[in-house]
Order: structure tokens, then sequence, then C-alpha cells
């Protein structure tokens, strides 16, 4: 693999000022993880800080390392048994109604974090067990820590807390994850960045413009923020046009990462067939399907070197 070094044998330091407190919720102090820019993929890449309209966009270095040491706290209780939340297209069932729900402006029940009930996962207390808590996102990481009876034990990542999940919406990940491979998407400044676990450095692997999904109910929504898992991809995503069951035309190298939500590159309208490398539009405003967009290169480059169950996708704002 081709690698594009932007620094000589010296590690790259960003934003520590401002990373001087340790993130809530990590054991890893974020000022202490060590970055370093060795480019596997240099397509279309974009700087640090770079223009747009009459302003500036960037990569927020500093919540981009709270991540990071995130992860790097998850490689260390790595041992155990991990899974992946799943129920895209309600698969397993459309999970029951919270005890306190609101409807949101695409019609669809809510927890009280704004977590739609459909294509969500029901999380349940241990003191009541006949109406869940709370909704988590299909593609969410969990670790196991026993079984009740049709429930499994876990810990949700990124939420606090233990619940009891429906077993039937658990996939295990086989053997003791790495989690070695890291997508960052951005939904203010619509870029996108990825990152591998070389020793005791992320070496950042490239940094591309997207877009993400734009909030026009009632059939686009935004790409919902959290941590999640790539479960699944295709080589050609068909879509529908909107408000139908025809098939529009497809989206190149996807990468499933949450419900329907594929990072993806630029969608192929039929009757076109050819791959499209590049749009004008990417990293320009949110206008998908809550998936995120990219040069077809790039998610080809994501579609072959950030694996099935093994790969975390952190949505930022």
């Amino acid at each position: 693999m081709k690698v594009k070094s932007f620094v000589a044998a010296a590690l790259w330091m960003c934003g520590v000022g401002s990373l001087n407190v340790q993130a809530e919720g990590n054991s890893i102090n974020p000022a202490t993880v060590k970055v370093e820019k060795e480019l596997t993929y240099d397509q279309h890449t974009l700087a640090d800080t770079y223009p747009y309209l009459k302003g500036t966009r960037e990569f927020q270095w500093n919540k981009i390392k709270e991540k990071l040491a995130f992860t790097d706290d998850l490689r260390a209780e790595s041992q155990g048994t991990w899974g992946v939340l799943q129920n895209k297209s309600n698969i397993h069932g459309e999970p029951p109604v919270v005890k306190e729900y609101n409807k949101d402006e695409y019609n669809v029940a809510t927890d009280s974090y704004d977590v739609e009930r459909t294509q969500a996962i029901p999380l349940y207390l241990a003191n009541e067990l006949k109406i869940p808590n709370r909704y988590a996102y299909d593609g969410s990481l969990i670790k196991i820590t026993g079984t009740q009876d049709n429930f499994t034990i876990a810990n949700v990542q990124g939420m606090e807390g233990e619940y009891l999940i429906p077993t039937k919406y658990i996939h295990l990940i086989a053997g003791t994850p790495q989690f070695q491979k890291v997508i960052v998407v951005d939904r203010e400044n619509q870029n996108i960045s990825t990152y591998e676990k070389v020793g005791d450095t992320w070496k950042v692997r490239s940094m591309n413009p997207c877009t993400t999904g734009a909030h026009h109910p009632p059939l686009q929504k935004p790409t919902p923020l959290g941590l999640f898992v790539i479960q699944m991809k295709e080589e050609k995503m068909a879509y529908y046009v909107d408000g139908t069951t025809e098939i529009g035309g497809y989206a190149p190298w996807a990468n499933r990462f949450c419900e329907g939500a594929y990072i993806h590159g630029v969608p192929v309208n039929l009757p076109h067939k050819d791959i499209i490398e590049f749009s004008s539009t990417l990293g320009t405003i949110p206008r998908s399907h809550m998936c995120v967009r990219n040069a077809a290169s790039h998610s080809k480059f994501i579609y072959d070197n950030f694996p099935v169950d093994q790969s975390l996708v952190y949505v930022i704002e």
C-alpha cells in the first residue's frame, strides 16, 4: 500500500492546549494520544484548516483525539465478549414504546434522548423488564457482561450504565476485536478522516470532504451522532427513487454502520451506470438520506481496508 508521510520521523500533535483536561469517560487523557499524518489514501486531501465560502472549515483535532482516546480505552479492555446491536429495517421487530416518549418531525416515537423507535434496539433496566428505559441505535457497540433468560446484560459503549437487551438484537463479534481502524465523520465541517493504530501511534490515513444526511422531513434524515461499528459492505448499493420502491440507481463501495446509513461513493442515477469519482457538492452541505457521501475512490479505500466488526465509526459535530 502506498504511504505518503507528511512528517519526517516526528509525531504530529494537534490542539494540545485545549486538551489538558481529560475527557469525561476516558481513562486515557486525549492530550497523551499520539497522532501522526501518514496517508495511505492521498486523493482529494484537505488541509487541517481550509477555506469554505467566506469562512473556513477544519478538522476538529481536539474532538478527534477524544474519540481516539476512547478507542484506546476499548482496546485496553478488549478481552471478553463484544457485540453489535442490529435491527435494520426492524428485521428483529420494532421495539416496544418506552414509558415516556415524544413524536419527532418524522412522526416517529422517540425516547428522551431523541433516538427514534424505528430500527432501534430496546434497553431495559434490571428492575423494569416490561417497558424499555430507552433505545440504542442499530450499529451500537456493546460489551457483554452476562445473560438473564432471553436477555443479554451489557454496557452500550458511549452510554452510562448497564442494560438488559433482548438477545435477538445482538450480533456477536467473533474472537477478540482489535479496534485498530477508526473513521471520524464531522457533520459540522462536512469532512471525514480515517485512522489506524500502529504501535503506540494513531496514523492518519486520509482527510477528505464528504456530505452527511440532511434534515428534510419526511424522507431525508441527518446522519446520527455517536459510536458505531462497520456492519456490512455492498460493492453496489441500490437505492430507491424517493417515496417509491423503484430502483433509482446505486452507490458504489458502500459500508453500512447504522440503520440505512452507509459510507459510500457518489450516487449513480439510472440510466447512467459508470462510477462517478467526485462531485463538487462534496464537503458543502448535508444532502443525503443519513448516508455519508464520499469520492468513489475514498469509499473504495474504506471498503478495502476497514473490515466489518473491527472498524469503528464516530460521528461528531
